[in-house]
């Protein structure tokens, strides 16, 4: 077939644009949504950071930061990296074969952690590391053992005796010099003040002795980057992973892995969901387009055109059209991929540094999206009416044919069961395996409406028309229209049914883990006094609080990486967790956990965890399970208990002393009392009640759960849009019926009132069918991620079903009236 453009499809663009504005419109938004998801999928792949630590270091080798998790075996073995929560280092011991090799002038250890002076937190470096950061002495002499060399934030004298709290506890050294920046000024007033150690000093005392963050290795005269590069990863092997220009930027800043985690997330996954949800609808504007001409198209084949020529109309006609929908749908695509992008880096998800890549293979991926889409839709369409006998194919443009496809009712059918036994699997999972069941579960029935659309538009029409037959003549002729036009109420109720399945799942999912976890919250904290301090607390805090109130005991909040699935599907999973100093006792004076079954211990290679977490991993009490620890070193401890509130407080509970040696900050970051007073505990830092920690939790939740809103409104917006696209183009299309009621006898008024009645049939069937496909979602999903079952909150589901309601009495009460002023 020929898609060389010719002058029947030139002639329709030209002289009847309006029949094709609906079609750009379905195309461009397409391209609006592929181009953003496509720009956002690129700059994850190719996000990058500037050196800034690192700057004076033109060779920096780091450990790999990710956690390698490899199942199967043979050709069929796969390994699926994560990123470690915290930070993976290197053994102390490679510095010195680092400095050794050819073109090296000198190897240097790096080291950052934090430590505190009073209720004061300063960063901490080893002394050596000066040699690429460049910080020069301002006054005094280079620490030695015993020394700390303070920036001038500190505000110290050289020759003062400081103590500074470490993780290996309380350590007091003498001042031995001040510092200023790399330009020789004093470190301006308000920097955060910088403490560097003697660099045995500060491998002792950071937390997690002979290791060290990185390796600067620093050339000698006329020796390339990548010369030296070779040569240390050489001489590393796969001890290290070596770096030179921006890569440097990447050791320095841990969250660039997950910036780009989440932006590959955004623009994959999402973005795979949203362009199948956009081409799906596009696909559909096209097929409403091509059969709204079917009178047309009847006609040529009258005249003598051949099927092949009506085909390469329509698919001249896309070529006319969609190109330039795509290129202008591109624009916003930019806008909003923009607006995502610089929305994440206000809320600290994407580092300042990192910048919107933008090129060119988005847009040519959104363009020839929207072509592929109209012209397989349009040939589609134009298989029957280009096949077709001419005088059968006069007589069905006038009536709308009412036989079933025989291709689409199965694959229909098919995809209701198939959604069916999607929906029961959900239902008998747990965690993650519930989750990835239930997307299936909204992606088929969604494909069911699609298919089945002019059966379901029929059964709406006979159910909703019954009680419309005693509401007076419009309502009746409402009624009655909706039944002989099935196919255009289908086209209709699908976008309807797409925005508020999608949007309802997005929120409402949500809205329910938010409902759970502020429940088990309010059951599981049971402290009377939960102190938190800038930079953490020392070892002695813990006993400090204990001695002021009835029990007390430290937490340090971070993750583990726990296997998930099973079979041969498994996969690391980022898990909250908490490290406890203390007792258990103490522990559960503080916490209610609920356990579900063992006996919560905090022994050496001890593990709790939550109750749904270990169903979903297929672990049980006394199994061993083997995670990834902050640091991405691997641990087998024993599950000795499961609990019920792990979504409200942690998913998993280690002994402190199991995580902090894997930790940037080995430092208690809480505090959790029962009994005493919050005046006996201010000295030791902020003292918040049950509540209050509980606010600021919530306002924790609702930031990670923007993403979700966000995604929830350019779904439902987009559908919105095509839904009032798709209302027009069907009012727009009946203006001889129209006229033809105005001739007859029928009031403006009873038109227009026969108009809405039509347009509330439309959208309730859609917003009813809509929600019923959201809780065949919800239910299973929520299910296996919380144990309960969906929380909708009243108010917030009337907004959405009110707004779909709205839309449609406006998406075809304006044109209706349009069409009436012409028609008079």
């Amino acid at each position: 077939m020929s898609f060389v453009p010719n002058g029947l499809a030139r002639a329709a663009v030209r002289f009847k644009p309006a029949g094709f504005v609906g079609t750009f419109v379905a195309l461009a938004m397409a391209a609006l949504i592929v181009s953003a998801c496509g720009i956002l999928l690129e700059t994850g792949l190719r996000a990058s950071v500037p050196a800034e630590r690192y700057a004076g270091a033109p060779v920096v080798a780091a450990a790999d930061q990710a956690a390698h998790f490899k199942t199967g075996s043979g050709e069929d073995r796969e390994d699926s990296p994560e990123p470690v929560p915290d930070r993976a280092r290197l053994d102390n011991s490679l510095v010195a074969k680092a400095g050794s090799v050819p073109g090296a002038r000198t190897a240097v250890a790096d080291l950052t952690f934090p430590v505190k002076h009073g209720a004061t937190a300063l960063t901490a470096h080893n002394w050596g590391s000066t040699a690429f950061t460049g910080e020069k002495l301002s006054a005094g002499r280079a620490p030695g053992a015993g020394d700390v060399v303070l920036s001038d934030a500190a505000k110290a004298r050289v020759g003062e005796r400081v103590t500074l709290t470490t993780a290996e506890g309380p350590r007091d050294f003498r001042v031995s010099g001040l510092t200023k920046d790399a330009s020789g000024a004093d470190t301006a007033q308000g920097a955060a003040p910088t403490a560097w150690l003697s660099d045995p000093d500060a491998v002792r005392l950071s937390g997690h002795p002979n290791r060290i963050d990185a390796i600067a290795v620093l050339p000698k005269d006329g020796v390339s980057d990548a010369t030296l590069k070779s040569q240390v990863a050489k001489a590393l092997g796969d001890k290290a992973e070596v770096h030179t220009g921006d890569g440097r930027g990447a050791v320095e800043n841990s969250r660039l892995a997950y910036a780009k985690e989440l932006l590959a997330g955004l623009g994959g996954s999402f973005g795979g969901v949203a362009t199948m949800v956009a081409v799906f609808t596009a696909a559909g504007t096209v097929a409403l387009s091509v059969g709204q001409r079917a009178r047309e198209f009847a006609l040529l084949r009258a005249i003598g055109t051949t099927p092949r020529q009506v085909r390469r109309t329509i698919a001249t006609e896309a070529l006319i059209v969609a190109p330039l929908a795509g290129v202008l749908g591109c624009l916003p695509g930019v806008a909003l991929a923009s607006w995502w992008f610089g929305q994440l880096k206000d809320k600290g998800a994407i580092p300042e540094a990192v910048d919107l890549s933008v090129s060119y293979l988005p847009f040519l991926v959104a363009t020839g999206t929207a072509v592929l889409t109209a012209l397989f839709a349009g040939y589609m369409s134009a298989r029957r009416p280009s096949r077709i006998k001419p005088g059968q194919a006069l007589t069905e443009a006038s009536v709308e044919r009412t036989q079933v496809g025989w291709i689409r009712t199965p694959l229909g059918v098919g995809a209701v069961v198939g959604g069916i036994i999607f929906a029961r699997f959900a239902a008998t999972s747990t965690g993650d395996d519930a989750a990835n069941a239930a997307l299936g579960v909204v992606m088929l029935f969604m494909l069911a409406v699609a298919l089945l659309g002019p059966l379901v538009a029929r059964g709406c029409a006979a159910l909703f028309g019954l009680p419309l037959r005693g509401a007076g003549a419009s309502a009746s002729l409402a009624a009655a229209n909706s039944r002989s036009n099935s196919r255009r109420m289908a086209s209709a109720i699908t976008p309807i049914v797409l925005a508020m399945a999608f949007s309802s799942t997005l929120v409402f999912m949500h809205t329910s883990e938010t409902h759970v976890t502020e429940k088990q919250q309010r059951e599981g904290i049971t402290a009377d006094h939960i102190v938190t301090s800038d930079g953490g607390f020392g070892p002695d805090a813990v006993r400090e609080a204990g001695e002021s109130s009835g029990a007390a005991v430290g937490l340090i909040k971070t993750s583990v990486l726990m296997p998930k699935g099973s079979g041969g599907d498994r996969w690391l999973e980022s898990v909250p967790t908490q490290g406890v100093t203390g007792t258990v006792a103490d522990l559960t004076k503080v916490q209610d956990l609920k356990v579900k079954t063992g006996e919560l211990a905090l022994g050496k290679g001890q593990i709790a965890v939550d109750a749904m977490l270990a169903e979903s991993a297929h672990l049980k009490t006394g199994d061993r399970v083997e995670v990834r620890l902050p640091d991405g070193t691997k641990a087998r401890p024993k599950i000795t208990a499961t609990y019920e509130r792990g979504l409200g407080l942690s998913q998993a509970t280690f002994p402190a002393a199991d995580l902090k040696r894997h930790m940037t900050s080995a430092l208690d970051a809480e505090i959790w009392t029962k009994g005493g007073t919050a005046a006996a505990l201010k000295s030791l830092g902020t003292v918040k009640d049950r509540d209050g920690y509980t606010t600021a939790a919530s306002v924790d939740r609702e930031v990670n759960a923007w993403g979700n809103r966000v995604m929830a409104a350019v779904l439902g917006g987009f559908a919105a849009v095509a839904a009032a696209n798709t209302l027009v183009m069907t009012i727009l299309d009946r203006r001889r019926e129209l006229g033809t009621l105005r001739l007859i006898g029928s009031t403006r008024r009873q038109v227009m009132r026969m108009v809405r009645w039509e347009a509330l049939l439309v959208t309730c069937a859609g917003v009813i069918i809509g929600t019923g496909i959201a809780l065949a979602t919800l239910v299973p999903m929520m299910k296996g991620l919380t144990g309960e079952g969906p929380y909708i909150p009243p108010l917030l589901y009337a907004a959405f079903a009110g707004s779909a309601v709205l839309l449609g009495l406006v998406a075809t009460a304006m044109p209706a009236r349009a069409a009436l002023r012409s028609s008079a």
